[in-house]
């Protein structure tokens, strides 16, 4: 005959159930994790008011002037606007006027000449002062006459020497001698040795033109064609 195996439980195994872990209870504090929400005052609402001002600046605009109930602040910028307005309306007057003043004004007759000083040929203006050779025998405060003009240039004629402009002259006066900014004349020989480093300064006067007379009666030429006058 075959053996029988019996097998035998105990009670203690078979009544078991699953159970959940349970967590620690961690004792809180309520007074360290309380959440204080501080309570804020109630504002009371304000009305505003809306009246109109009229501000006179460059244009009748209508600028609305906010007051509050309660505190009774007032924008007062509109008088401040109407001087600010003022002043700049006085400046745009003076500035014009003095426009004005400057085109009505007569010019004065447009005039260039080119004379001969020595060996070199300048383009003078009237009012206006040039840098010449030296002149020797000027001196300071000299008034002194070119006679040597090639060339008079005005608003509406051409008066071309040949090869000078008979009877033309340009009047001027010696302002100052002095000399001219430093020149270096650096010489120098490969293979010798030789270097020379020399510093120059040419002596020169300063004029300025006062007039340019006698070129009247000298045959001109128009300055621009007929079509272009």
């Amino acid at each position: 005959m075959a053996s029988t195996t019996t097998l035998s439980f105990s009670a203690s195994l078979l009544n078991t159930t699953t159970t959940t872990p349970t967590k620690p209870q961690i004792h809180q504090n309520p007074f360290l994790f309380s959440i204080h929400k501080p309570t804020l005052p109630s504002i009371p609402p304000q009305r505003l008011t809306f009246s109109p001002v009229i501000c006179t600046r460059r244009q009748n605009l209508t600028v609305p002037r906010i007051s509050v109930q309660k505190s009774q602040v007032v924008t007062e910028r509109g008088v401040e606007e109407d001087e600010k307005g003022e002043d700049e309306d006085e400046a745009l007057k003076a500035a014009s006027e003095g426009i004005k003043a400057k085109l009505s004004a007569p010019k004065r007759e447009e005039i260039f000449a080119v004379v001969m000083v020595g060996s070199r040929q300048y383009i003078v203006f009237p009012g206006r002062w040039i840098h010449t050779q030296r002149l020797k025998d000027a001196k300071v405060n000299d008034k002194i006459v070119l006679n040597k003009v090639l060339l008079v240039e005005t608003k509406t004629n051409t008066y071309i020497g040949q090869p000078v402009v008979t009877n033309a002259a340009v009047h001027a006066v010696v302002e100052e001698q002095l000399l001219d900014k430093k020149r270096i004349v650096f010489k120098y020989k490969k293979k010798k040795n030789y270097t020379r480093n020399i510093g120059h300064r040419q002596p020169i006067t300063r004029i300025r033109i006062t007039a340019i007379t006698g070129y009247e009666d000298f045959p001109a030429e128009p300055s621009l064609p007929p079509e272009l006058q």
